[in-house]
């Protein structure tokens, strides 16, 4: 079994064009002397700028997207080489981990990593960049079973979902990354099943710890 697990629709992303004037984007590219475009929208930073932004209340959150990160990529599965992670971000690029491949555990040494990815766009290398949105990443893994995970789902003990999970090749999870909010419509449709494993909306991090936990636990029991 080889586990996918997509962090979608994340808050990961470079500064939009439309906020390269805003004066607290400006100092702060002033300050780390960058560019604008080649910045992470961060909330704790661009707040003002970002009240200008429609859905502003679902972006501008790389901490959390480097909290799920770590959750993953730290756990036995994944070091194992039987979880694979993606970052399918808000505006429709797809970071895809090489086998043990894991991010820095300091968050501005993450911060640097995900500016330099998503200006340069490898597709090649220990991180993969490319243009995708979730349904055409979900189509080109080439998933026999994906599940979304969201308080919109049909409830599901987790233990019960991993255990259908584990007997899979290549099953693959979905949480979102981003802060508040639901999947979109369009990703919705993407998911073999839409799964609520708590009554509460827990954070992307604390779901990717307890799904990861519960499908080793499940894999072993298998064998």
């Amino acid at each position: 079994m080889n586990l996918h697990f997509v962090i979608a629709e994340a808050a990961l992303e470079l500064i939009p064009e439309a906020l390269w004037r805003e004066s607290s984007v400006r100092r702060d590219a002033e300050r780390r002397a960058q560019e604008p475009g080649g910045i992470l929208l961060d909330r704790s930073v661009h707040h003002s700028a970002m009240l200008k932004l429609g859905d502003g209340y679902r972006r501008g959150r790389p901490d959390l997207v480097h909290l799920t990160l770590l959750n993953v990529t730290s756990t036995p599965l994944h070091q194992e080489g039987k979880a694979r992670v993606y970052i399918q971000t808000v505006d429709d690029f797809v970071l895809e981990f090489g086998e043990g491949t894991r991010p820095p555990k300091s968050y501005a040494r993450f911060r640097n990593l995900m500016e330099k990815l998503l200006v340069e766009r490898p597709e090649e290398g220990l991180v993969r960049v490319r243009k995708a949105t979730l349904p055409q990443l979900l189509k080109g893994i080439g998933t026999d079973f994906s599940a979304g995970l969201s308080v919109q789902g049909a409830p599901e003990r987790l233990e019960e979902l991993a255990g259908e999970l584990a007997p899979l090749k290549h099953p693959a999870v979905v949480v979102g990354g981003f802060p508040r909010g639901h999947f979109l419509p369009r990703d919705l449709k993407a998911f073999d099943r839409l799964v609520r494993i708590d009554d509460r909306a827990l954070d992307a991090h604390v779901v990717a710890a307890r799904v990861v936990y519960e499908v080793e636990k499940a894999t072993k029991d298998q064998r």
